[in-house]
């Protein structure tokens, strides 16, 4: 690697790295896992100059290692520069556990090569010195007079850049606090649980517009729950192009039981935000009465998922049930409140069972799902916002740690009316969401995150047709 660029000189670098692969059950992240846990450390020796002792240090990875396999370290972290201090600091910030002192080190002395480990279990082994232990209290305690809390540390952590990367709203605290954001559970009752033509593996399409991303996670997603998967793109490099992919996707929606509109940056979202570019594809006649036959006469599915969301809202399938004509009394996905990108985990709750694509979950449950979008804000009258309570058409919300939803932007990533994260149309057959559920529903990902991130929507969406 090397380069100029006006007074920048760049001299020529080697960047050294490797990878290597690991069953995911072996895989052990650096955040506290649960109070009352014994917490390690595990020295590297260091030589006069002040680096690893290499030989001890293989020792001790092997260390790491085998207890890992056995089961019984819970978090593992490498202590770097910022020494114990920084390393407690970030262990006990991911699930906000708090941390006791047993022992007293030097706190921010570098210790390059070494490891701090909490354990599921005690062990034997004269080479692990004890630390401290997690506590429930959200603190951590240096000793008996001196205690930091967690959350004065994260807003320590984040204040810096607070000026250059808002991440706070006015005034979205005050209106969470109201307490107007709980929608009344509803027991509201698909008319059919189940399609009235049982089908053994049901067809999904699934439209791969220029900036689509999605498509492989999805695929998987609806093979794994034993559906076939058709995927085709929407090609536009010359006129004649666009006119044979229409034929295609009238074909493969006539062919198909459910239509999966996935997610992604649609044409860069043009033109005139999010969405539009596959709204402005489906409004071709061909397509339009494709979507209402597929609707109407083949007892079809749609979901659509952030990209795919945006697009069935400015169709009108959300939340009317069939594309018609926009205009200002329609409700719409807009930017998020704090005006970028985000990319975060988020909490949400199942507040309705209209839609086939819950039924095998229940009303109440909460998920963990990943994020992604820019203009997720879901943004609506409140005449609207009452005929879709009424009807149970809000599936779900987003939520913060205690299961209430809120504008609290550390939950709610968008701002969105109500906290709403997903709709469905009237009769549930069309589900539009925000969360990526795609991305989670697999056992081995995201496993060092606690909580449940498998809606089984997938599954709820084959099923039907069985």
């Amino acid at each position: 690697m090397s380069g100029s660029y006006n007074e920048l000189d760049v001299p020529p670098t080697l960047t050294s790295f490797c990878v290597g692969t690991v069953k995911v059950k072996d895989v052990t992240s650096n955040e506290f896992k649960k109070a009352n846990s014994k917490v390690m450390i595990l020295k590297t020796k260091i030589d006069e100059n002040s680096l690893p002792d290499f030989e001890d240090l293989k020792q001790n990875y092997e260390i790491i290692n085998t207890l890992i396999k056995q089961g019984k370290i819970l978090s593992c972290s490498t202590i770097r520069h910022g020494g114990i201090a920084d390393t407690i600091t970030k262990a006990c910030i991911g699930n906000k556990i708090g941390f006791k002192f047993t022992r007293q080190e030097n706190l921010f002395a570098p210790m390059y090569g070494s490891f701090m480990i909490e354990l599921a279990e005690d062990i034997e082994n004269s080479k692990l010195e004890e630390l401290g232990k997690t506590i429930e209290n959200k603190e951590i305690q240096i000793s008996e007079n001196e205690k930091i809390h967690i959350d004065e540390l994260i807003t320590l952590w984040e204040k810096p850049l607070e000026k250059v990367f808002p991440t706070h709203v006015v005034g979205a605290d005050s209106i969470s606090a109201q307490g107007k954001l709980e929608i009344p559970q509803h027991s509201v009752v698909v008319a059919s649980a189940h399609a009235k033509t049982n089908i053994a593996k049901p067809r999904v399409f699934i439209p791969v517009f220029p900036g689509t991303n999605c498509e492989y996670d999805l695929t998987k997603a609806f093979e794994d729950a034993g559906a076939i998967v058709n995927t085709k793109v929407f090609r536009n490099l010359k006129p004649e192009y666009l006119l044979e992919s229409i034929d295609v996707f009238e074909k493969e929606i006539k062919n198909a039981q459910i239509i999966m509109l996935p997610g992604g940056f649609s044409a860069g979202d043009e033109p005139d935000g999010s969405g539009k570019f596959i709204a402005s594809i489906f409004r071709n006649p061909k397509l339009t009465e494709a979507i209402h036959r597929h609707l109407n006469e083949q007892d079809g599915l749609i979901l659509g998922i952030c990209n795919g969301f945006q697009a069935l809202i400015k169709l009108g399938l959300l939340p009317y049930g069939k594309i018609i004509d926009m205009d200002d009394t329609m409700p719409t996905l807009t930017f998020n409140d704090i005006a970028r990108h985000q990319s975060k985990l988020v909490n949400t709750k199942v507040v309705s069972k209209l839609s086939p694509w819950f039924n095998k979950v229940n009303i109440g449950d909460e998920f963990v799902i990943p994020i992604s979008h820019g203009e997720g804000k879901f943004v609506a009258s409140d005449e609207v916002m009452k005929e879709l309570i009424k009807n149970g058409q809000i599936a779900t919300q987003y939520v913060d740690l205690e299961g209430k939803p809120t504008y609290d932007i550390r939950y709610n990533p968008n701002g969105s009316t109500y906290a709403v994260e997903g709709i469905t149309s009237p009769d549930g057959r069309i589900l539009g969401k925000m969360g990526h559920s795609e991305r989670s529903y697999k056992k081995d990902i995201l496993t060092n995150v606690p909580g449940n991130k498998d809606q089984k929507i997938f599954e709820s969406g084959v099923e039907y047709y069985k």
